[in-house]
C-alpha cells in the first residue's frame, strides 16, 4: 500500500478490496461465547432489544420531570439524566460561581427536594436511570437512593448507572473537583457499597465517549478507556474486593462517529480486548465478569450548526453502526444540538430513529450480521492489535494514573484532534454543508429556549430549603463527613446518604470533602 492509499479515521490502510488472505485469524466463535467477538449474548436482539435512552435534563427539576414523562409516553425504555455545570462541579445553584449556568446544560440538583421533584410520579422500581455525573456521582446516587426510599422503593430494587468515571475528566472533559487519588477512593467506595446494597446498579460507566469527542481516534478511545478500567479494577482490589464481586456491574460508554465500518469493528474488537483483560490479567471466574456491557451515544461532535436536517442522516448512520456493533443501550442525538438543547420535536425524531432501526430494517433478525465480511474482520483485527500496543505502552508508564499525571493521554488526543481539524480546514475531509455542498442561506430551526427566570426560581427555592431545615442536624452531618474523609479506610457512602437525608446540600458535601482532599489543578504544558 502506498501513501495515497485511503485510511480510516484511525489511520488503518484500506485496500481496494479484501480477500480471505488479508485476515490473520479465522474466527468461528459463536455469539455468547468467549471472547465475545460476536456479542455477549447468544441471541442478542432476537430476544431483547437494546435499551433506548434519550439524554434529558434542563432548566429545572420540574421541566426535566415533564420531559421524562413525555419520553416515556413515546416509547423510551430508560431514563438518562443530564446535570448542569454547577451540579457537575460540586456547587449549589445559589453559589455566586454558578450564576448564568444554572439549568443550562442539564438539570440543577442541589438538594433532596430537587431529586424528589425530578422523579415525581415516576416509579423508581420500574425504570432504569442513567446519570451522567462524575465528580459528584457519590452525592447524586445518595440523593437518588433517598428519593427512592421516600417512594417505598428499596435500594436493592434500583436499576441504572452512574457514569462516575473521573479519570476521563482529567484526560478530556475537565469537570473534576478533587485530585485523582481521593477521587479514586470515592469511586472505590461507591463500587463497594453498591456491590452489597444496590446490587442491580452499575456504579460506574467507564467512558470513551468524551475521549473521542475531545479528538481521539477509535483506537485511542478504546485503549485509554480500558487503561482507565484497569486502574479502577486495581483500586477495588486494593480495597479488598474480589474481582467477581464487582466486575459484573462494571459498564462502559462509547462514542459512535461517521466512519461506519470502523465503528462496527471497534465495538466487536472492544468485547475481545476487555474479556481477555479480565480473564488473563485478573483471572475472573464468573463468566458474567467477562461481558463488556456498553452504552453508545451518537457523536455530538459530528453534528453541524449548518443545515441541521443533515444531522438526522448522520445520527441514523451512527445509530445503525452501534446496533450492528452490538450495543446494550443507545442514545441518539437530536438534529438541533449543535445550536441548543433539543426541542421535543427533535427528541422525538431521534427516538423514532432508534425505533425504526429496531422495527423496520430487519437488522435485529440475526446476531452480528456483518460477521465474515473480510473488511470488517480485517478492521477488527487491526484495532485489537493497535489497542494492545497502546495498553502495553501505558502499563510500562505505570498505568493510567501515571499516564494522566504525565499528560500522555492529553497530548495524544491533542495531536490527533489537530490533524482532524487541519484536514477539514484544507478540504481534505468533506463535511457536507460546512466545507462542501453549502447553502447560501441556512434556515435556522425553531430552537429550545430556556426561561432565564427558572434560575431565579431555583435559587429562591434553595434558599427557602436551607432556611427551613434543622441546621443542627446539618452541621453534625457535615462534621461526620469531614472526620470520615480523614480516615482512608472508611467507606464514605453511608455518611453521604445520611447527610442528604438530613438535608445537607450537594455543595456543602463537596466543600466538606475539599477541606480534606483539596482541589485539583492540571499541569499546563506549552
Amino acid at each position: 500500500m502506498n501513501e495515497n492509499t485511503p485510511k480510516t479515521d484511525s489511520g488503518i490502510p484500506v485496500k481496494q478490496f479484501f480477500v480471505k488472505d488479508d485476515l490473520k485469524n479465522e474466527n468461528e466463535s459463536h455469539p455468547g461465547t468467549y471472547p465475545f467477538l460476536r456479542g455477549i449474548y447468544p441471541t442478542m436482539y432476537r430476544e431483547r432489544l437494546w435499551t433506548m435512552r434519550q439524554y434529558s435534563g434542563f432548566g429545572s427539576a420540574e421541566e426535566t420531570n415533564k420531559r421524562f414523562k413525555f419520553l416515556l409516553d413515546h416509547g423510551q425504555t430508560g431514563l438518562s439524566l443530564a446535570f448542569d455545570l454547577p451540579t457537575q462541579t460540586g456547587r449549589d445553584s445559589d453559589n455566586p460561581q454558578s450564576e448564568g449556568e444554572v439549568g443550562r446544560t442539564g438539570v440543577p440538583i442541589s438538594s433532596i427536594n430537587d431529586m424528589l421533584t425530578c422523579f415525581k410520579d415516576i416509579p423508581l422500581d420500574k425504570v432504569s436511570t442513567s446519570m451522567t455525573i462524575n465528580a459528584t456521582a457519590s452525592i447524586l446516587l445518595s440523593l437518588y437512593i433517598s428519593a427512592a426510599e421516600s417512594q417505598g422503593v428499596s435500594p436493592s430494587q434500583l436499576r441504572g448507572t452512574t457514569q462516575n468515571d473521573i479519570l476521563k475528566e482529567y484526560i478530556a472533559r475537565n469537570t473534576y473537583i478533587y485530585p485523582p487519588r481521593p477521587s479514586l477512593r470515592l469511586i472505590g467506595d461507591m463500587i463497594q457499597h453498591c456491590s452489597v446494597h444496590v446490587p442491580q446498579w452499575y456504579p460506574i460507566s467507564i467512558s470513551g465517549y468524551h475521549i473521542r469527542e475531545a479528538g481521539s481516534n477509535a483506537i485511542q478511545e478504546l485503549a485509554f478507556t480500558f487503561a482507565n478500567a484497569i486502574e479502577y479494577i486495581n483500586t477495588c482490589i486494593n480495597k479488598g474486593l474480589k474481582i467477581d464481586d464487582f466486575a459484573p456491574r462494571l459498564s462502559f460508554f462509547f462514542c459512535c462517529t461517521m466512519e461506519f465500518f470502523e465503528e462496527i469493528a471497534k465495538f466487536r474488537a472492544a468485547r475481545v480486548i476487555y474479556s481477555k483483560i479480565l480473564k488473563e490479567k485478573f483471572n475472573t471466574q464468573d463468566p458474567k465478569s467477562l461481558h463488556l456491557r456498553f452504552h453508545v451515544q451518537t457523536s455530538g461532535e459530528s453534528l453541524t450548526a449548518q443545515q441541521v436536517d443533515n444531522n438526522v442522516v448522520r445520527v441514523t448512520t451512527e445509530a445503525l453502526a452501534a446496533v450492528l456493533g452490538g450495543c446494550q443501550s443507545l442514545h441518539t442525538n437530536s438534529r438541533d444540538e449543535a445550536l441548543a438543547l433539543p426541542t421535543e420535536e427533535s427528541v422525538k425524531i431521534a427516538l423514532r430513529t432508534q425505533q425504526i432501526i429496531a422495527s423496520e430494517t430487519g437488522v435485529t433478525k440475526t446476531v452480528d450480521p456483518l460477521a465474515g465480511s473480510y473488511y470488517i474482520e480485517y478492521l477488527t483485527e487491526q484495532i485489537i492489535e493497535k489497542v494492545n500496543l497502546y495498553l502495553d505502552k501505558i502499563e510500562k508508564m505505570g498505568g493510567s494514573l501515571a499516564a494522566i499525571e504525565n499528560n500522555f493521554f492529553q497530548e495524544e488526543i491533542r495531536k490527533n484532534a489537530y490533524e482532524l481539524k487541519k484536514e477539514i480546514d484544507e478540504d481534505k475531509r468533506v463535511i457536507v454543508g460546512v466545507n462542501k455542498f453549502k447553502d447560501h442561506k441556512d434556515i435556522e430551526p425553531k430552537l429550545n429556549v430556556i426561561d432565564h427566570l427558572l434560575e431565579k426560581k431555583q435559587i429562591d427555592a434553595l434558599k427557602e430549603f436551607k432556611i427551613s431545615r434543622d441546621n443542627i442536624k446539618v452541621q453534625h452531618s457535615i462534621s461526620d463527613l469531614v472526620s470520615s474523609a480523614e480516615k482512608p479506610d472508611v467507606n464514605l457512602m453511608p455518611y453521604i446518604i445520611s447527610a442528604v437525608k438530613n438535608k445537607v446540600t450537594l455543595g456543602e458535601i463537596s466543600d466538606g470533602f475539599k477541606e480534606i482532599f483539596g482541589s485539583y489543578s492540571p499541569k499546563i504544558s506549552f
